[in-house]
């Protein structure tokens, strides 16, 4: 949620922020008049606890007549029933200023481009060569397919469109790709390994902003109330939810391979086919907890440990900045890594880091005490490092081969035994092994 100190000393400031990501100036007219008509309440029922106080003493004195006596007990009375109205009000006005503060998005950072959608976009570096083939490069679905890697059609039979059975090399190469990731970031970039829970409450969604904006994006058990995460994000993000950490702390760096849930409300018509949008996939989380003055440096870092993922896999790719009306609710700024994908031809979403400032930890009530004794909101940032089926895709595209065979990246040769390159004789054979074994 947004400062509400804040937003009171940087009113139009902050109506000019809320503008550029599309909230109509009412609601933070109506937000500013319901923080002043509650705070202006709070502040009477303060004073008339204040004036209780006072007379509930003066009763107390010895010199105190029995006639002044009651006379100060009937006063108090009237106070509290005075107070019991005001906090009737109160309650009232915080339940609607609530309803308001917890719908309004981040404040965008200055230095992100302004404009209403993804067109205003702006890239800032891009990284490799994009391959070119002497032959008319395959969709990696029609590559999983032929290779026996991916089996759309009867994930679809038995749990509906946008689901896939990873099948022999395809399996494997996915275990690869996540466990490579996993080593990278835990051996080389110092974050700490978690393996969290899949399902979570509507607490711990609101603490990272997807509840309540975003309920219709995802999948609740109805028997619970309970929610599967659409992102490690959510969990990672929770750990240290209504605690106070120690300045020494910080930095804290997570990482998670989970499955990520999530219904795609809205997208009908959009990547029907194959890895690109699913309703379950795999995926690496980055979460950072850190102080505030560090948190646009973490940024930059987080988005480099993301890249670098696709740099030892020898993926072209680019970063671009989002702009205002394309940057996610709970962010500040956000960098989106974009990988190259030969057979639409144009680079497709593979990560997102983020800087939320203090915006879910203010959900979240995470804190950290410092070296002073003051205690201060952290800040998070998540990225993704990465989306583990869009990178098989990636791989499966860019390291196709005119005989339909797959090459194996470097990076990635230890983590499938040594295999090289995935070909349809070897699947063939791998399949036919497990038939007689059976």
């Amino acid at each position: 949620m947004l400062n509400p100190k804040y937003v009171r000393e940087h009113q139009d400031l902050v109506r000019e922020k809320l503008a550029n990501r599309g909230v109509k100036g009412e609601e933070v007219d109506q937000y500013i008049d319901l923080d002043q008509k509650r705070r202006t309440q709070i502040k009477q029922v303060e004073d008339l606890k204040n004036q209780k106080n006072q007379i509930t003493d003066q009763i107390r004195q010895k010199t105190t007549t029995n006639e002044q006596r009651q006379k100060l007990i009937t006063e108090v009375k009237g106070l509290n029933q005075q107070i019991k109205k005001l906090e009737k009000i109160v309650a009232e006005l915080e339940e609607k200023f609530r309803y308001i503060a917890i719908r309004l998005p981040n404040l965008p950072d200055d230095s992100i481009p302004v404009g209403p959608n993804e067109d205003s976009n702006v890239e800032i570096r891009k990284w490799g060569t994009i391959p070119t083939f002497d032959f008319e490069p395959q969709a990696h679905w029609d590559l999983g397919d032929d290779l026996q890697m991916l089996d759309f059609d009867r994930a679809a039979k038995i749990s509906g469109a946008r689901f896939v059975f990873y099948k022999n090399a395809g399996a494997r190469l996915e275990r690869a790709v996540y466990n490579f990731m996993l080593d990278l970031h835990t051996k080389e970039q110092g974050y700490q390994e978690v393996l969290p829970p899949y399902l979570v409450t509507g607490n711990t969604m609101f603490g990272t902003g997807q509840f309540p904006k975003f309920k219709e994006d995802v999948y609740t058990v109805e028997a619970t109330g309970m929610t599967l995460i659409p992102t490690a994000e959510v969990p990672l993000t929770n750990y240290y939810s209504q605690e106070i950490l120690d300045e020494k702390q910080l930095p804290v760096y997570l990482t998670a391979l989970t499955p990520c849930f999530r219904s795609e409300a809205g997208s009908a018509g959009r990547d029907t086919r194959g890895l690109i949008r699913m309703h379950q996939f795999n995926k690496v989380e980055m979460v950072k907890y850190v102080k505030p003055e560090n948190s646009y440096q973490e940024l930059e870092k987080l988005t480099l440990d993301a890249q670098e993922v696709l740099k030892r896999l020898g993926l072209a790719h680019h970063v671009i900045v989002l702009s205002t009306g394309d940057t996610g609710f709970s962010s500040a700024k956000t960098y989106d890594v974009e990988v190259w994908m030969p057979y639409q031809h144009t680079y497709r979403e593979i990560s997102s880091c983020s800087n939320c400032l203090d915006f879910q930890a203010r959900r979240a009530m995470i804190r950290y005490r410092k070296a002073d004794g003051t205690v201060a909101y952290v800040h998070t940032l998540n990225g993704s490092g990465l989306a583990v089926g869009r990178t098989v895709a990636a791989i499966m595209e860019n390291y196709q081969q005119a005989d339909g065979s797959i090459k194996i990246p470097e990076a990635l040769v230890p983590y499938m035994d040594g295999v090289k390159v995935i070909t349809r004789n070897d699947q063939l054979a791998a399949a036919t092994k497990a038939h007689h074994l059976k």
